[in-house]
């Protein structure tokens, strides 16, 4: 009996271990979606509108959200110096609209590329509904730093947006000028878009229990 006890235990260590582990940064680079291509459900266990997927996140995009890869990779888009090449997300009408089904509340982080100003706003509802969680406005900075192209592109200076709010957030919009602003690696759960944060680790506590578990295990064998 004192053994089963004990292997439930350390079965459920082992499983919170995991989940903690596996909780996680997400990152949304969009390689792999098609050039031109509405984003739709590519994160979100379907497709693209040309028939691509990828990870399933659970996240979907409005029809107005498109992917452009560059234009020295075969793409019809002037941006230079993606943070991961070469596709990045743009609007030419309307503004990108992001849902996260499940929801999220530890804010996020992307990065940006724009000939004017930008706003991003968090909402509480799917589809901008419900309470606005908060915005961030941000100013032009295309061809900031004098920067240069990889070989081309005239949007080759990205920076970083991030945003802070209380609540549950549902959906995002990525607004701006129509056809002057782009994102790339947006990001959930880090206040820097970087694809290569590490997944946080299992914390002490739970490594210290399971080798109480097997100090006790050892002592009962005897």
């Amino acid at each position: 009996m004192k053994f089963k006890l004990l292997n439930i235990i350390v079965l459920g260590i082992i499983t919170f271990a995991s989940t903690f582990s596996n909780a996680g940064i997400i990152t949304l680079d969009f390689e792999g979606v098609a050039n031109q291509a509405a984003i739709l459900e590519f994160y979100n266990g379907g497709t693209d509108s040309q028939g691509n997927s990828g990870e399933d996140y659970g996240i979907s995009f409005g029809s107005d959200a498109l992917a452009c890869i560059d234009s020295d990779n075969g793409g019809g888009c002037g941006f230079a110096n993606e943070p991961t090449p070469h596709t990045t997300m743009f609007f030419t009408s309307g503004s990108a609209v992001l849902n996260n089904a499940l929801g999220f509340d530890t804010g996020f982080s992307f990065y940006y590329s724009s000939t004017a100003s930008v706003a991003v706003n968090v909402y509480s509802g799917i589809n901008l509904t419900g309470d606005l969680l908060g915005s961030i406005n941000l100013t032009s900075n295309w061809q900031d730093n004098s920067c240069g192209g990889d070989p081309t592109g005239a949007f080759c200076n990205w920076d970083i947006g991030s945003l802070n709010f209380a609540g549950i957030a549902h959906s995002i919009d990525f607004g701006g000028a129509a056809n002057q602003v782009g994102f790339d690696n947006i990001t959930f759960g880090s206040a820097s878009p970087d694809s290569s944060v590490p997944v946080p680790e299992p914390s002490s506590l739970v490594i210290i229990g399971l080798a109480i578990i097997g100090l006790r295990v050892n002592k009962l064998k005897k």
